[in-house]
């Protein structure tokens, strides 16, 4: 879906530039150009960084819950 019409942003651009470290809205302008022009996109790319970033901290807690071991008889 294109997120940002004036600079033809999709949310799939968005996400990809996360995977690659950007972690802020300030960090989607400069890489992307996200709500450069009229800003209608901002609260809707915003909301795309949010459940990225929400989804990442899951992933990362689930790896590092630490597991005890398990003895076999």
């Amino acid at each position: 879906m294109i997120v940002c019409v004036c600079n033809n942003i999709s949310d799939r651009e968005i996400r990809q530039a996360m995977e690659l470290g950007i972690t802020s809205m300030d960090e989607l302008r400069d890489a992307l150009g996200v709500a450069t022009c009229c800003g209608q996109c901002f609260s809707c790319a915003e909301e795309i960084l949010n459940e990225q970033l929400a989804v990442a901290a899951a992933a990362n807690i689930q790896e590092t819950v630490l597991k005890r071991p398990v003895f076999s008889n």
